[in-house]
């Protein structure tokens, strides 16, 4: 199988690291992750779970199910749902691109804030559905 998923995270990342709206909120470089460092400045965002499956119909083609999580101290959604919305707007039918791969579809399916255990700071989650195909050689 053809891996398109990290040329599509890395396009992904590219979009929402040079986005000027993302960049005030979470700085220049943009505090989003791969993977979170062990004592983050807040706010900060991370790509979250991401699966990858055959797209039906579409020989080529995969399906990403990609989750982007969200973390603030802010006291109360405000700030969450802030980076959310910008998130939304660089990503939801993105003309994203990948040496190699065509992209048929990015689209938001969801999102949801809700307050962690520790009560001092919130989580949000987005949730984005793409499809890409790889291009003949």
């Amino acid at each position: 199988m053809t891996d398109t998923a990290f040329p599509l995270q890395e396009a992904a990342f590219a979009a929402i690291a040079s986005d000027p709206t993302v960049q005030s909120l979470l700085g220049n470089p943009v505090r989003f992750y791969d993977v979170a460092p062990e004592s983050p400045t807040f706010p900060f965002a991370v790509f979250g779970d991401w699966k990858t499956s055959a797209y039906a119909g579409l020989p080529g083609a995969f399906e990403h199910d990609i989750r982007i999580r969200i973390f603030s101290r802010y006291g109360g959604r405000k700030e969450t749902r802030q980076i959310m919305s910008a998130l939304h707007d660089v990503l939801h039918d993105a003309p994203l691109s990948a040496p190699g791969h065509r992209l048929v579809s990015m689209r938001f399916v969801f999102s949801d804030v809700f307050l962690r255990a520790d009560r001092g700071s919130w989580d949000g989650i987005m949730r984005f559905r793409a499809v890409d195909e790889v291009l003949a050689e």
